[in-house]
């Protein structure tokens, strides 16, 4: 497995004979690494599980793949290419032990430059500096990539800044070695950066037909969303459309199926939890937890939830 970043234990609130899981998300500070916080929370205080949050430089597929982690937070597109052993897994075989626990919160993401930056629109990136290959997290390179498109641009049109994670681009952004930083709308790292730089502003999307033709091209199941004016959410300063995709929970088929019953469960159940620990699981929507993922077919545990609530049938 590859060196942890972060291990954070959420283990003085519940019993020693409780059920131990992993959660591995991407680095401290990452959507992925404060959504994976606030359902290790959860998962302690109502459903009496020893919670680990396992903070990578990667995402995680891997060791879920292998069970030495039980679950991981990850992009829909990720989990289906993973699974599928299509997009950034070409070549490297179906993972069948993979499964769907549930859809969790939209991933918002945007592009962001400094306010004070000439740059008004994703089009003039063109000849701009812009953080590219992300080898320990290849996912990222593709939504900045869909994004250039949504513009009619692609990477031979900026000049490439290499970047392992989405985590240094910040760091690269900060210091000011690219022009503009990619990171979903509420993660702690825009804040840091925002502060930092003295203020960000986010580059709208394309809504057209055609422009979303080329970034669903690049990644599937995208859509736009609209986000308005909101003091937790640095760069938006009047409506502004954005492209969002679904952010889920994958588990291994071994995973007992109790196990992802009491999660599905907790999660489902617990809102309002969630939210106090993280902000962005106020757009969380329960009811469509149990929608369909291509490719990664839903665990025994989750479903046997699901069909008690009403959510499938």
């Amino acid at each position: 497995m590859k060196m942890l970043q972060t291990l954070a234990l959420y283990l003085l609130a519940s019993p020693a004979s409780a059920q131990t899981i992993g959660i591995v998300t991407t680095p401290a500070g990452s959507f992925s690494n404060s959504t994976g916080q606030a359902i290790a929370k959860v998962l302690v205080d109502k459903a009496k599980l020893r919670a680990v949050v396992q903070a990578q430089a990667s995402t995680g597929f891997e060791e879920v793949e292998s069970g030495s982690a039980d679950f991981n937070v990850s992009n829909s597109f990720d989990a289906t290419f993973f699974a599928t052993g299509t997009g950034e897994y070409q070549g490297q075989g179906k993972k069948p032990v993979m499964r769907y626990v549930g859809a969790l919160i939209p991933y918002r993401v945007a592009m962001h430059v400094r306010a004070d930056s000439g740059i008004k629109t994703i089009n003039e990136l063109k000849g701009k500096r812009v953080s590219s290959d992300f080898n320990a997290q290849k996912t990222i390179a593709r939504i900045i990539e869909a994004h250039l498109a949504n513009a009619g641009l692609d990477y031979k049109d900026v000049v490439k800044i290499p970047a392992p994670n989405v985590v240094r681009q910040a760091e690269d952004f900060m210091s000011g070695k690219v022009d503009v930083l990619f990171f979903a709308l509420g993660a702690a790292a825009i804040k840091q950066a925002n502060a930092s730089v003295g203020g960000l502003r986010v580059l709208e999307v394309a809504t057209s037909a055609e422009a979303m033709r080329r970034t669903e091209a690049l990644i599937p199941g995208a859509y736009v969303v609209n986000v308005s004016p909101n003091p937790a959410l640095d760069g938006i300063t009047t409506p502004t459309n954005l492209v969002a995709f679904d952010m889920v929970l994958i588990t291994n088929a071994k995973v007992p199926d109790e196990v992802v019953y009491k999660v599905a469960k907790a999660l489902h159940d617990n809102k309002e939890d969630l939210r106090a620990t993280f902000a962005p699981f106020g757009l969380f929507q329960p009811k469509s937890m149990a929608k369909a993922l291509k490719g990664v077919p839903m665990h025994a545990g989750a479903v046997k939830y699901y069909k008690e609530i009403r959510l499938l049938n």
